[in-house]
């Protein structure tokens, strides 16, 4: 356990200063992508966004056991236990070989997974050389030390160690280990990856010439407890494939926009800045977001139009798609015309009156409104290739999920939460309902298995944000099932259908059970 952890803390360190894969993230990337769409549709739904710790937790104690069960083994068998701990950084070689990374070149991603294989292995080498003093292979021709009489009638009885132990060496052999290993990753968990916080605070975002336009007065439903109608960064959800958030330098960061286009483009950070920005607000919601759940959140972005920048290319007359690349490799699929039919589509630069948070795409991200986020929400992106479906499937698709996914009209209780306890007589409950690209023309309540009851709808801010709602009822003692329902604009009533996320969304309809005293 100490030659492995030795191995992997320096490796941990190589990657944070050298900027290669780290052996932990690489296995857990590799782990996410090779996990069947249940797995992953289990924890996005049960650990939310603890999903990513106890990902690198579960890697780390599996080191750990196969650590102890190779040392155990190399109690009888010092030439397996090499192997055996010779193979945790061949498995890091390995993932950070194949998986997606942010590494510059194939040498430095892969560097501390070199580095993990020769301290571990040099480690096990040491330790097992103190433990089998008599079979020291790097010797050759030396006769192996005779035990004394002495020792050799210690032996016979019940010993605490083999003949020649070398008890203060095998201390401070441990002791070494232990430091590399705890030194090492202590010492990457504070080296800074990527640029800081302060270089992120200090761009500044030109003023757009779109503003967004005022919000209306009676946007946000004056019951406590509903969510806010602008959802602040920190509480605006994350759901991505990363263990680790990228914090890609805004001075090197660089758009390819290419394929089947008339002339190619690549941009920087300072031309997009320089470019024609709007301001929209716009909400997003995650395929993975279960019926009444939070992967749901409305924001003010900042940004270049994309269909603008497609006009700049030419795009080719057969062309039906753009795929999207992020920094690490990861990539998306979006129907072109979602891009280019006039509604909001920008690369996001700004959130909320800030550069983008490193966790949101810092420091350019894509918002499409009504798609959801796995087929046009890319982050990090630094590529942009117009092409056809056709010609490429991207990585969600590959996973099962559809190829195109407009967003389902759908809304949310709020409050009362869950089995609450509320006091018999007039009583509120208030949510969000959501349709971007068409917008909410009004929410419905039912109490038990009564009648359907309009709710009160707040001010609309534009089709593409969230809609908040109320209603007020006379609750009597007893328990009793509130069932919220929407219907958008187009007529089309929210159904009351269960399906999972998977493929293309979740449907149904959100009820809580609330106790009147």
């Amino acid at each position: 356990m100490l030659a492995a952890g030795a191995g992997l803390g320096l490796g941990e360190l190589t990657a944070a200063l050298a900027g290669g894969t780290s052996p932990v993230v690489g296995v857990g990337t590799q782990l996410i992508d090779l996990a069947p769409g249940a797995a992953k549709d289990f924890a996005v739904k049960n650990l939310g966004t603890a999903d990513k710790p106890v990902l690198i937790g579960v890697v780390l104690l599996a080191v750990t056991v196969f650590a102890l069960l190779a040392g155990a083994i190399g109690a009888t068998r010092p030439r397996v236990a090499v192997a055996l701990t010779a193979l945790l950084g061949v498995l890091a070689i390995l993932a950070a070989a194949t998986g997606r990374t942010l590494a510059p070149n194939h040498f430095v991603r892969v560097l501390p997974g070199i580095i993990t294989l020769l301290v571990a292995t040099i480690g096990i080498l040491l330790v097992l050389r103190i433990l089998h003093p008599g079979s020291r292979t790097s010797q050759p021709g030396k006769p192996a030390a005779k035990a004394s009489p002495e020792s050799a009638g210690a032996a016979a009885g019940p010993a605490e160690a083999p003949a020649g132990f070398d008890r203060r060496r095998f201390l401070g052999t441990a002791m070494a280990l232990g430091v590399a290993g705890a030194g090492g990753l202590g010492a990457s968990l504070v080296i800074p990856a990527g640029v800081s916080e302060a270089t992120r605070r200090g761009i500044r975002i030109p003023v757009p010439a779109s503003r967004a336009r005022a919000m209306p007065a009676g946007v946000m439903a004056d019951v406590p407890g509903v969510s806010r109608f602008v959802t602040p960064n920190p509480s605006f959800y994350r759901v991505d494939t990363l263990l680790t958030v990228p914090k890609v330098d805004p001075r090197t960061w660089s758009l390819r926009i290419h394929g089947m286009v008339d002339r190619e483009l690549e941009l920087s950070f300072a031309d997009l800045l320089d470019r024609r920005l709007i301001e929209r607000d716009i909400t997003l919601t995650c395929v993975s977001n279960e019926v009444g759940g939070p992967y749901v959140g409305n924001a003010r972005w900042i940004g270049v139009p994309i269909a603008e920048l497609l006009r700049e290319a030419g795009v080719q007359g057969d062309a039906d798609a753009i795929k999207s690349t992020s920094v690490d490799g990861l990539t998306i699929g979006t129907p072109l015309k979602a891009l280019t039919d006039g509604r909001d589509a920008i690369l996001a630069v700004g959130m909320n009156g800030e550069p983008l948070p490193f966790e949101h795409g810092f420091p350019v991200r894509m918002v499409v409104p009504g798609l959801y986020g796995y087929v046009s929400a890319t982050k990090w992106v630094v590529d942009l290739e117009v092409t056809k479906f056709a010609d490429f499937s991207a990585y969600w698709t590959d996973r099962g999920w559809a190829v195109e996914a407009p967003i389902k009209t759908s809304s949310r209780i709020d409050v009362p939460k869950g089995f609450a306890r509320i006091k018999a007589g007039p009583a509120v409950a208030a949510g969000v309902a959501w349709a971007q690209q068409r917008g909410i023309a009004k929410v419905e309540v039912q109490v038990d298995d009564g009648e359907w009851q309009p709710a009160k709808l707040a001010a609309e801010d534009s089709i593409d944000t969230w809609r908040q709602w109320t209603f007020r009822w006379n609750a009597t003692p007893g328990n009793h099932t509130l069932t919220v329902r929407a219907t958008d604009t187009t007529g089309e009533v929210q159904t009351a259908d269960r399906a999972a996320p998977r493929p293309n969304g979740s449907s149904g309809l959100h009820n809580t059970v609330v106790m009147v005293e």
